[in-house]
């Protein structure tokens, strides 16, 4: 890679390079835009907006455009955009990528290529990775949005959907508890239809919501029953956490189904058939493929179960589906890494994120099986009305940006399968972490032990702790060995996910420590000391060596 860069050249250097000039520009408006009025800032969406109607670019209005919304977030929320912010606004203008590290935010990032690319009038999409911060960002951003005359829609989970109104009379309503360091205000949210909400010049939700919407668009009766736009107004998207949604969740089918034929008793029967059978003897394991299958004696077991002489030819493939389907639930399928069991149903688990999706049931019989298995109620097997992965559907925007703090290492991926290439955005300040080399353990006791002595240590001194774990159950297994050896800590994962908010947001606080699961897309800041905590109280905790990362 140095040989190659000798002779070309790094290209992230030279893609910076060729932004410098456009960043300087903006910065030569400032002192000209601090001078207008809140009217003069006012009026230049319908100034920009009348210029593209007589034939200039948003390429041309960039540098005018940038500059505005910088000015008025001084204005309304006292955030100015960093010049890196900036740099990262151009790169997500352009329909590539933008690294930037977590803290250096992204959320303001986003509010420069938002507001010029919403001037079209065809709508701008911000996807998010779940509801929590679909609300808060828009919310959040909708101070700059509103003072500058375009509206903002969200669309939630459970067909709930709002408009943001700051003309709204306000109202003492119930506040939704958060992070502790930012709050929700509900009092300029209006209840609005789905459609309404597409019809905003600015639109946030989650990947899912945004799927399904299309989904459901595309199967019904009428034109005028439709939500979206039409999918030629399918102009600009930018999606947060890109990785995730691009790359992790690429391949992953949303699904819209209908109930087929009742669900049958024998689930019942082969859960607990399987569980008599023995690996390496009545079926062969491969964790690696996810793949269980029967041997010559599994199947001799199964045909004298079912008092058959031949189970291909009188079972049937459907009822050999079915035994295949429970041997995988019950040796594939883990409690509380895969699912957990919540309020008498089984809740999938998202492998990338550690969170639940409610809603959402493993298809061909393989829900049924795992609820025979964990013995909860057997819903009825559906039948499939319309798909789509997230890799089809973000394909149909005309421009497609991201942001996360971690592209660069899927560069390849993102060119190949959208043609996208990722900038990395240079921090603000230089980067004070320190990355230590991994440490392996001979089993889980040595390295349980290591783990208690560097907690006790890190505690001993004020400095607070982050611990990931890999699934549900790795977390609660710490948690036990936590709580004999008398650490106190938090814990966050998928059963708890609600308060996920308000427990980051105090992960910051002298000799806290917190256990979670994969912490990739929950977009709330740590902030040592906690989130009303001074300087000298963040400062101390600077001094004890930050926030320990385990």
């Amino acid at each position: 890679m140095s040989f190659l860069h000798k002779m070309f050249g790094d290209q992230n250097k030279k893609i910076l390079k060729e932004i410098q000039p456009t960043v300087d520009k903006i910065n030569s408006l400032e002192s000209e835009f601090e001078k207008l009025s809140d009217d003069d800032l006012k009026a230049k969406t319908p100034e920009f907006k009348k210029r593209l109607e007589k034939g200039e670019s948003l390429d041309d209005l960039l540098v005018e455009a940038f500059a505005t919304v910088r000015e008025v977030g001084k204005r309304t929320m006292g955030m100015r955009h960093y010049d890196v912010q900036l740099v990262g606004g151009i790169v997500l203008h352009r329909g590539t990528i933008a690294e930037m590290r977590t803290g250096e935010g992204k959320t303001l990032t986003a509010t420069l290529p938002v507001y010029l690319n919403a001037l079209d009038g065809k709508g701008v999409h911000l996807i998010t990775v779940n509801d929590y911060l679909a609300k808060r960002d828009a919310v959040w951003m909708a101070e700059i949005y509103d003072f500058l005359g375009l509206s903002v829609g969200i669309i939630q989970n459970q067909r709930v959907t709002f408009v943001y109104d700051r003309e709204k009379e306000k109202v003492e309503s119930e506040k939704e508890e958060t992070d502790g360091s930012f709050k929700v205000e509900d009092e300029y949210l209006r209840t609005a239809s789905r459609k309404d909400a597409y019809e905003c010049d600015i639109t946030y939700g989650t990947n899912n919501e945004f799927g399904f919407d299309y989904l459901r668009d595309n199967m019904v009766q009428d034109v005028g029953q439709m939500v979206m736009r039409p999918k030629e107004e399918m102009s600009y998207c930018i999606i947060d956490e890109i990785d995730s949604i691009l790359i992790d969740e690429a391949r992953t089918p949303l699904i819209i189904s209908a109930p087929a034929e009742e669900a049958t008793d024998q689930y019942h029967q082969f859960a607990k058939w399987v569980r008599m059978l023995k690996e390496n003897e009545d079926y062969n394991l491969d964790e690696k493929m996810r793949a269980a299958t029967l041997t010559d004696e599994g199947i001799s077991k199964f045909e004298r179960w079912l008092n058959v002489d031949n189970l291909y030819v009188e079972g049937g493939i459907m009822l050999v589906h079915h035994i295949e389907q429970a041997l995988k639930s019950e040796v594939l399928f883990k409690r509380d890494k895969d699912y957990i069991v919540e309020g008498g149903e089984i809740v999938i688990i998202d492998e990338f994120t550690g969170r639940k999706m409610p809603g959402r049931r493993y298809s061909e019989g393989m829900h049924q099986a795992i609820e025979a298995k964990e013995g909860v109620k057997i819903q009825r097997e559906s039948r499939t009305l319309a798909t789509i992965t997230f890799q089809n559907l973000f394909r149909m925007y005309t421009k497609l940006s991201g942001m996360t703090g971690t592209a660069k290492t899927e560069e390849e991926e993102f060119y190949k399968i959208y043609g996208m290439e990722v900038v990395v955005v240079p921090t603000n300040r230089p980067d004070a972490r320190t990355d230590f080399p991994d440490r392996i353990y001979k089993n889980d006791v040595g390295k349980n032990k290591a783990i208690i002595e560097k907690l006790k240590e890190c505690q001993s001194k004020g400095q607070p702790v982050l611990v990931g774990t890999i699934s549900v159950e790795k977390n609660e297994e710490l948690s036990q060995y936590l709580e004999i050896n008398g650490i106190k800590h938090e814990i966050l994962n998928a059963k708890n996910h609600e308060r996920e908010g308000e427990i980051i947001a105090q992960a910051g606080r002298p000799g806290a420590v917190t256990l979670a699961t994969n912490m990739a897309g929950r977009g709330v800041d740590i902030k040592l000391g906690g989130p009303d905590a001074s300087k000298e109280e963040s400062q101390k905790i600077k001094d004890a060596g930050g926030l320990f990362v385990l």
